[in-house]
């Protein structure tokens, strides 16, 4: 449990760190190398997976699909940062595994689910993938629209990559 609430802090540490020094008008400036998306936009999908997570925590039910799709959270910086302290609160105030049903649909013309049974770290584990996959997007977006950002060297690296690095180092 120790590793995962420390890996999903590291996480949103370094995405706080992120919305804090970007300036306003470049965390929703369109990236051209992002298809025009902003690094505001890939920040709201990101927290808005642990939104979902929070409320399924409560309700024992998590559907990533029914997002709320929080357009001021990813044109305000302000609004981002507020959502990342509320996210950090909740992911540490709660460390005790518990089930979930985990509701997805697949089906492009209807809004039928099935249900799978998952559990909070299970959850929590996805979500800081989900985060690390889209922080590699941000990284392209930032070096692009706002390359005075200092970003650590494993910012967007999956933490897999990273020891394979290091082994590939230490063989050389």
């Amino acid at each position: 449990m120790k590793q995962l609430l420390e890996a999903a802090s590291t996480i949103l540490t370094q995405l706080t760190n992120v919305v804090s020094t970007i300036k306003e008008e470049d965390f929703y400036k369109p990236s051209v190398a992002l298809s025009n998306s902003t690094i505001g936009q890939h920040l709201r999908h990101t927290l808005e997976f642990f939104i979902c997570l929070e409320q399924g925590y409560e309700l024992g039910v998590v559907n990533y699909d029914k997002r709320i799709h929080n357009k001021a959270m990813e044109n305000d910086k302000h609004i981002a940062l507020h959502t990342l302290y509320q996210i950090k609160e909740f992911v540490t105030a709660n460390q005790v595994d518990k089930p979930l049903s985990l509701e997805v649909g697949y089906k492009p013309d209807s809004e039928e689910t099935i249900a799978i049974t998952t559990n909070y770290l299970r959850e929590l584990t996805y979500n800081i993938e989900h985060a690390v996959h889209h922080m590699a997007i941000m990284k392209i977006g930032i070096r692009e629209v706002a390359e005075y950002i200092p970003l650590p060297s494993d910012f967007g690296v999956a933490v897999s990559t990273l020891r394979y690095k290091d082994s590939e180092m230490a063989t050389r």
